[in-house]
């Protein structure tokens, strides 16, 4: 079964393991999250459980989200997230999830926002390669050709073409987890993840680790 948790990027150190080997890690901190909601094939049609992360100022928060979280006997929070296909049994509204949830060695898929670029052209929006940058050429970085002049007549869609870059969802499947400190909620995970520096992280079982 699943299980995960949320938490916040920190940035990227590195770790010797014990084999003296120098690894690149992402560290990523996970303070307890809060079980906000339950959900179960017979009232959803699924079976998941809603998670509370970092405490939301009283000031920034309405009647509806005190309400929502009154059963879990908890202040709002900032982030809400799911986690799908989980042992519903070992879960209960108000209780938390802790960085012990995992271990050293365990396989995970990691989900962030990546970092906005704003508007980029198509050579860094898309990895394309620039033409002849002589002073014949009249083609440096343009996006190319657009289509047929005389059979289709159209740009088709999903052509690569210059626009906004970055800020999307994006998941790393099957990154190691090279250490848990339960004294500090950190989670050291091997190689990058996807956003910010302070942006939500959601850390959950590999879907893929038995494949």
């Amino acid at each position: 079964m699943t299980k995960g948790i949320l938490g916040k990027k920190v940035g990227m150190t590195q770790f010797f393991t014990e084999s003296g080997e120098l690894v690149p890690v992402t560290v990523v901190e996970a303070q307890p999250n809060v079980v906000l909601q339950t959900k179960s094939n017979d009232t959803d049609g699924y079976e998941a459980i809603q998670l509370g992360f970092d405490d939301l100022r009283e000031v920034l928060s309405n009647k509806p989200a005190k309400g929502h979280v009154a059963k879990a006997e908890t202040t709002p929070k900032r982030f809400i997230k799911e986690i799908k296909d989980v042992e519903l049994g070992e879960y209960e509204v108000g209780n938390e999830v802790t960085v012990d949830i995992f271990q050293a060695g365990d396989i995970v898929d990691v989900t962030g926002t990546s970092k906005g670029k704003g508007f980029q052209g198509a050579i860094k929006r898309h990895n394309q390669a620039r033409g002849p940058m002589g002073h014949g050429s009249h083609y440096h970085r343009a996006p190319g050709s657009m289509g047929m002049a005389s059979d289709a007549s159209k740009v088709f869609k999903g052509k690569a073409l210059p626009g906004r870059m970055g800020g999307n969802q994006v998941t790393i499947q099957n990154l190691e987890i090279v250490k848990v400190d339960t004294d500090r909620n950190v989670i050291l995970i091997k190689g990058n993840v996807p956003g910010a520096k302070k942006s939500l992280i959601k850390i959950e079982s590999a879907v893929k680790a038995a494949e």
